[in-house]
């Protein structure tokens, strides 16, 4: 039986198997069952300024998230931990830049910022097409966490009016999900009943079920209160225990302050704080990693028959495609213009059988030349119109200065033009016959030409 580390392994790389082939949450453009919705994931949401960059920063023991004002996380980050023995020295790795590890944080929060730009450019404007970060240290669990742009109420300049509403829908395609974990970050200086993370995780998981509450800021609140009402679910009862957490403050930030010196200052908080004392065994962002990273392989093992059963059901999806469409053509750019050729060939010689009347099609072409033109040309009005009669009136009211002493030739001209006006029914009802035929013998040909390709092929 594998392991539980292997399972989530397992699933970090089918995962971002399903990001290369266009498949993540929130995309809807996909033609088969989507495999990303039954893998089981962590989200994490909050709102702007609820400390969610700092918490995952405090899972991770490293600084590589982009900070500033504003929506700064604009694209969805799949972040995958990994935890590996030894001493060995920590390191990342992006999906977009296989093979390059990186061991420079400062360099993985520069490119997560800049392939945001490349995808996004310069603009303030969100996209749901994800960014996969694997980290492998000594220090993490093994855990994933999908970083999605935190809920805001009001757009700032240089972002159009939609994004309040586009962030919270693409938040809501994630966590919407049944195989979604929500990890709904709220801030304990602000009104529980505030908090932008519990309300939208509320509308998705009414009992709880599948929600994780974690509580910032706990050291900012102020004196004579606490967030005891809310640890210990009295305020918004949840089925998993809230979790406080203590973030860095932005003098630590600002200086630099080692990460683990932080975490040892937060379990130091909790340890000697008159009213968590009681809670510390279960408080900061090492129990709150442990917590998911337990929750979550639990959660895989419980789903490995349906992710099995979703994955068979995709393959045999993907075969009937497959002998449908035909064997896949070589990526040699030589071979793929040889059976385009060969393809063109065989349209020509079936579309020529047709046209030359060897099989049924060009003798409706002949028909509309050799039967249906003249027919109409027989019944058009010539004797009337070239009467005697009326040649007379047309030419005496031919009137202005004739150049020739003889024949009155604005007369003439009247009766040619008044004779090939009657023309123009006739031809163009030939001619759009004969578009007809010509546009039912090319779909006629192209449909051969692809079943004859097939058969060969297979």
């Amino acid at each position: 039986m594998a392991t539980m580390e292997s399972l989530i392994g397992l699933v970090n790389r089918i995962q971002r198997a399903c990001t290369v082939l266009g498949d993540y949450g929130g995309a809807d453009n996909n033609a088969f069952s989507s495999l990303w919705e039954a893998l089981p994931s962590v989200a994490v949401v909050g709102g702007q300024s609820s400390g969610k960059s700092s918490v995952l920063e405090s899972i991770v023991g490293r600084d590589f998230l982009p900070r500033g004002s504003g929506i700064v996380t604009r694209r969805p980050l799949v972040l995958q931990l990994h935890q590996v023995e030894g001493d060995a020295q920590d390191y990342a790795e992006f999906l977009h830049m296989p093979g390059r590890k990186l061991t420079d944080f400062a360099l993985v929060r520069k490119e997560i910022q800049d392939e945001t730009d490349r995808l996004t450019g310069k603009t303030k404007q969100i996209s749901p097409v994800p960014i996969h970060l694997s980290i492998y240290s000594p220090k993490v669990v093994n855990l994933t966490l999908v970083d999605l742009p935190g809920l805001t109420k009001v757009a700032v300049e240089g972002q159009q009016e939609s994004i309040v509403q586009d962030i919270e829908n693409m938040v809501r395609s994630y966590i919407e999900k049944p195989n979604c974990i929500i990890l709904a970050i709220s801030p304990a200086n602000q009104d529980i009943a505030t908090s932008d993370a519990i309300k939208i995780a509320r509308e998705v998981d009414p009992s709880g079920e599948r929600t994780f509450g974690v509580l910032t800021k706990l050291d900012l609140m102020d004196k004579g209160t606490n967030a005891l009402d809310v640890l210990e679910g009295r305020s918004y009862r949840l089925q998993h225990p809230w979790v406080g957490i203590v973030n860095r403050s932005q003098a630590d930030i600002n200086r630099n302050v080692d990460m683990i010196f932080s975490r040892r200052k937060e379990r130091e908080y909790f340890a000697t704080s008159p009213e968590y004392g009681h809670l510390a065994h279960k408080m900061g962002s090492e129990y709150l990693a442990k917590l998911l990273s337990q929750y979550l392989e639990s959660v895989i093992r419980a789903q490995i028959p349906s992710i099995i059963s979703l994955i068979n059901k995709t393959i045999e999806e993907l075969e009937a495609e497959m002998d449908r469409i035909g064997r896949p053509i070589s990526m040699d750019a030589g071979a793929q213009l040889y059976t385009i050729l060969d393809l063109c060939r065989a349209f020509e010689r079936i579309f020529k059988e047709h046209l030359d009347g060897g099989r049924a099609g060009g003798d409706r072409i002949y028909n509309v030349f050799d039967n249906q033109l003249p027919a109409a040309l027989r019944k058009l009005p010539f004797d009337r119109h070239l009467s005697l009669q009326n040649v007379k009136k047309v030419v005496s009211e031919a009137d202005g200065y004739q150049p020739h002493l003889i024949a009155p030739e604005q007369g003439y001209r009247r009766l040619i033009e008044g004779a090939l006006s009657y023309f123009r029914g006739p031809a163009e009802a030939s001619v759009d016959a004969v578009h007809y035929v010509l546009k039912e013998l090319v779909r006629k040909s192209i449909a051969e030409t692809e079943v004859m390709f097939v058969d060969f092929i297979l």
